[in-house]
């Protein structure tokens, strides 16, 4: 079997004395793992290191073995980049980390790798990441079949004036309607309701608490997983700077 994609790169192990597996984040066949022969190798000057667009050829015997890539070529080099700033690293490690547990294996997920794909080229920008971050971990709870819905109050069905989520449904409240119960549900940040919002003081902390509370639930908790470290890091970091 046979097929080529474009891929993200989040991570890789050594295999025997030159050989590296990595696993990656491909765009139509989903995350994989493939070894590269020869990549480990200390005269081989170009490595593609996790966060990096690389464009691969998977040849194996099955759909399901172990194959390797033939071809894994660096196309997008982000890494470098990201280890100059502090929290451009950190919100590498996040978004690698939490694809890496959360994503299965296999299914094509096209979404969440071209998403992925926007945070990554933003990470030099600190007051722009962190937002496409948390977007992008909405559109991963969706592509998992866990999508929050937004649209509308599901006390009153008005789209105006939408301040908060239900734990238990996923669905937004208006500010009104939900005032009774208010400190029973989870806010509901702007930005996720209109990209062009300006960014609130708590938005930010609001935004990682909201999908990481469905994450944590709908997604990890099932695995028998936690969520990764270095997601609660960046937002150590981001919400105190």
């Amino acid at each position: 079997m046979e097929w080529s994609d474009d891929a993200l790169v989040l991570g890789s192990r050594r295999l025997g004395e030159s050989g590296l597996v990595f696993d990656v984040l491909s765009r139509e066949h989903g995350r994989q793992s493939a070894l590269v022969y020869g990549a480990g190798s200390a005269s081989r000057k170009i490595r593609p290191q996790a966060g990096d667009g690389v464009s691969v050829v998977w040849r194996g015997r099955l759909a399901q073995s172990l194959g390797h890539f033939s071809l894994f070529e660096l196309v997008r080099p982000r890494a470098a980049l990201a280890m100059q700033s502090g929290l451009g690293l950190t919100g590498l490690n996040a978004l690698l980390d939490m694809a890496r547990e959360a994503v299965p294996e296999g299914p094509s997920l096209p979404g969440v790798h071209d998403g992925a794909n926007v945070v990554l080229d933003a990470l030099g920008d600190p007051d722009l990441w962190p937002a496409l971050y948390i977007r992008w971990e909405a559109g991963l709870l969706e592509a998992l079949g866990y999508g929050l819905d937004l649209g509308q109050c599901a006390l009153t069905g008005s789209s105006e004036d939408l301040a908060f989520v239900s734990p238990k449904s996923g669905r937004a409240a208006s500010r009104s309607a939900a005032a009774p119960f208010a400190d029973k549900l989870l806010a509901l940040p702007g930005f996720l309701l209109d990209s062009g919002a300006p960014m609130e003081v708590n938005d930010l902390a609001d935004g990682f608490a909201l999908t990481g509370y469905f994450l944590e639930r709908r997604v990890f908790d099932p695995l028998g997983k936690s969520l990764p470290e270095s997601r609660t890091r960046a937002i150590v970091k981001l919400c105190l700077r």
